[in-house]
């Protein structure tokens, strides 16, 4: 990830929460409550890799299904300093190209609207993999490159009107928003994705497309 992104999170960092909740009308709650489900029965130790501001395990714990052995991850140290504050532990600044964890260090691995940020997205699946113990799982959730009718429509004519001027409205960078927009119109599509999966060493690749396409929740599991 980029110098520059890192430091347009971290400026965005203090309204990221309510800007989410705004945009998504309260969707992103329960598209992370989907991906969560995902996740094998007791999922052991979970990284909860770009977790920014918490938002998985904050999800995990309004749908009853803790992750109390959860460590959260994110390039953006700004970004982690709510943690605490929400009853999380604190955060690891971490770029996620190169983890700071030992082979097979957990047994499940999250990763919500993160990968698209990665310069490198087949280095970035093939890190997770490392990390991943043998039978882990790795569930990632991402605004992919719009394919259906209705992803297309909004983020094409809708989303670069309506979320840079949100951003504005709230007082938060325009720039940030505007680069949202373009990095979804520009990421690879989920079936794409889910091929790179199996390349970078995973299995079993299982897609579920979230409210016609605008989002999808993708899990793999490591042989």
């Amino acid at each position: 990830m980029s110098q520059a992104v890192q430091e347009m999170f971290d400026r965005i960092s203090g309204r990221y929460d309510s800007l989410n909740r705004v945009l998504s009308a309260r969707r992103d709650l329960a598209w992370r409550r989907t991906a969560i489900g995902m996740l094998p029965p007791g999922p052991g130790r979970v990284l909860d890799l770009c977790g920014g501001t918490g938002d998985f395990l904050l999800a995990a714990r309004e749908g009853k299904r803790a992750l109390p052995n959860s460590v959260v991850a994110d390039f953006a140290r700004g970004m982690m300093l709510p943690l605490p504050s929400k009853g999380l532990p604190r955060g690891i600044q971490a770029d996620a190209l190169r983890l700071p964890f030992r082979d097979g260090s957990f047994d499940s691995v999250l990763c919500g609207f993160g990968m698209r940020n990665l310069d490198d997205l087949g280095a970035g699946t093939r890190e997770v993999c490392r990390v991943l113990k043998g039978g882990g799982t790795f569930v990632t959730l991402e605004f992919f490159r719009p394919e259906t009718f209705v992803s297309k429509a909004f983020y094409g004519a809708v989303a670069p009107l309506l979320i840079p001027a949100a951003g504005r409205v709230f007082g938060s960078s325009q720039e940030a928003y505007e680069y949202l927009v373009r990095s979804i119109r520009r990421f690879t599509p989920v079936g794409s994705y889910a091929t790179l999966l199996g390349e970078s060493g995973y299995e079993a690749a299982r897609i579920v497309s979230l409210d016609f396409g605008l989002c999808c929740a993708v899990a793999a599991r490591k042989p």
